[in-house]
């Protein structure tokens, strides 16, 4: 599935605080709102700071990565196997990333578990990357049009990277960070997702994903314009009791309340996964969807924008099961969660667990991991411990 690129339009107004919200037209483009939580009371109140500076932080990391990847692409003589302009543009978004919730969290409080690290760019060979990366987010800082806009030196942007050394764990918070997820979709010009979370003693409390190349348009089954007619860029948001929302990233469509698909028939139900089948064992998945009845292809996505097209209904059921060997990582699933969760969705391990992010870097979990509707799940439950055993009898190392 190719998308077109949006290129940003949007600045952030300037104000005493380095983030400052900014007015624009609503246009209502998003359909099924949720509204099972009430918006004043203490419970919806909370995390509200943390979820502001989180959607001002990634959207800032999108317009980074935009430029980089509108410059991948129009080099025709770049080499699909050179990952220098992605590895650029993780830096570049986990540094702004990291610098920017730095910058507005009280001193001392501020832990980030990321993807990346800055050993190699302290390195001789790295000396000219570091320089590139720099100047992308003095680049991008500068557009924000502020009379203070901050100029950030190699070594500053070498500390915001690694401030992404945290473990994590189970007490206190945590703020979890894959600043470009999908890396093969971002090379491709295809979906892939700036994905923040916040962790609060284990739990996710706070999620956004950044989805640069998603149509603000639904793009499943009940699509009603096909994505080339759709403006493209997504930025979904959500925080423990106050639902999901999702608006444009160019700031054109106003957050919208979203949920999940409320299907009871699991033959009426579309699923999405993994674009590449390296990723996930798409023989597995295509099991699932025949013991079900499914009959609608799936839907094939890199990266966690699956996880803000599922909250938004364009499909109704998410299938992940990598292939023996890999261990899930937080932050692939950490932002994705919630987003789900707060959209009325469930998101579980194969063997019906929650996800426990409380653990570290990494997730345990068994054998993959599914997500869908509260009405749906057990059927959904079902067929994949059928579809496991299947596997496993054919000699598969599936654990069960």
């Amino acid at each position: 599935m190719q998308f077109a690129l949006a290129l940003p339009r949007f600045f952030l107004s300037p104000s005493s605080s380095f983030f400052a919200s900014s007015a624009s037209s609503s246009i209502s483009l998003f359909r099924r709102p949720f509204s099972a939580k009430c918006a004043t009371s203490p419970a919806a109140m909370a995390y509200e700071h943390e979820l502001s500076i989180a959607t001002k932080a990634v959207s800032l990391a999108c317009r980074l990565c935009q430029k980089v990847q509108k410059g991948l692409l129009a080099a025709e003589t770049q080499e699909k196997s050179d990952k220098s302009p992605v590895t650029v543009a993780d830096y570049g978004s986990q540094a702004l990333i990291s610098w920017a919730l730095n910058e507005e969290l009280p001193q001392g409080t501020f832990s980030l578990v990321a993807e990346e690290d800055s050993e190699e760019l302290k390195q001789d060979q790295g000396a000219s990357m570091l320089d590139r990366i720099t100047q992308l987010v003095n680049e991008t800082l500068a557009l924000e049009k502020r009379i203070d806009a901050p100029f950030l030196s190699k070594e500053q942007v070498l500390l915001a990277i690694d401030r992404g050394r945290s473990e994590g764990g189970s007490v206190g918070r945590h703020w979890v960070l894959d600043p470009i997820d999908g890396t093969r979709g971002f090379v491709r010009g295809d979906q892939y997702a700036v994905a923040l979370g916040l962790l609060d003693q284990g739990e996710v409390v706070v999620g956004v994903l950044g989805c640069p190349n998603l149509p603000t348009n639904l793009i499943g089954p009940e699509a009603l314009v096909s994505p080339t007619e759709s403006s493209i860029g997504c930025l979904f948001a959500a925080r423990k009791g106050a639902g999901t929302t999702v608006k444009s990233i160019d700031g054109s469509i106003q957050p919208q309340k979203i949920s999940v698909r409320n299907l009871e028939d699991p033959s009426l139900a579309n699923f999405c996964e993994s674009y590449e089948s390296a990723h996930s064992m798409q023989n597995v998945t295509a099991e699932i969807a025949k013991i079900l009845g499914v009959v609608s292809p799936p839907l094939r996505i890199d990266s966690q924008a699956k996880y803000g097209a599922m909250a938004r209904g364009d499909a109704a059921i998410y299938l992940r099961f990598p292939h023996p060997g890999y261990r899930e990582k937080i932050w692939d699933h950490a932002a994705g969660c919630i987003i789900i969760k707060e959209a009325g969705g469930l998101v579980l391990d194969a063997a019906g667990n929650p996800l426990d992010f409380s653990k570290g870097r990494y997730l345990d979990i068994a054998s993959g991991i599914i997500s869908t509707n509260p009405q749906l799940m057990p059927a959904l439950l079902a067929a994949v411990q059928a579809a496991l055993q299947k596997e496993h009898h054919h000699g598969e190392r599936v654990h069960l």
